[in-house]
């Protein structure tokens, strides 16, 4: 009858700590809040366009949506690497803004941008 008391009350410890689904919960949320807005946001490309270049692809029939979100953070992470790999030349000329030769000296000096070379004439 004791434990009866005691479980109206909510006094015991299983009440007093937060269900493992809503702790996880919380927690995730604590770390989404903290996070910079790029992290937190996890696609920044509209995936509707995403999936509408690739279904323009006439070797492409069905694209899923799991593959759809792949090929757009893969696109944001290429945009984003060669985008800071232009800044650097930027940065050297004493500039903040990207001009072409600046996309043009990285796409030179990195050899994963070689397949590039030639595109922006």
């Amino acid at each position: 009858m004791a434990e009866a008391n005691v479980l109206a009350a909510g006094s015991t410890e299983e009440e007093s700590e937060p269900a493992p689904a809503v702790a996880a919960a919380a927690a995730a949320a604590a770390a989404a809040a903290a996070m910079p807005p790029s992290v937190a946001r996890p696609a920044r490309l509209p995936l509707s366009r995403v999936k509408a270049l690739v279904k323009a692809d006439p070797d492409v029939s069905l694209a899923s949506q799991e593959a759809v979100f792949i090929l757009a953070r893969a696109a944001e992470l290429f945009v984003e690497t060669i985008a800071k790999d232009s800044y650097i030349y930027a940065q050297q000329g004493k500039r903040k803004t990207l001009q072409r030769k600046d996309l043009d000296n990285a796409i030179e000096a990195v050899d994963e941008f070689a397949f590039l070379e030639g595109t922006l004439d």
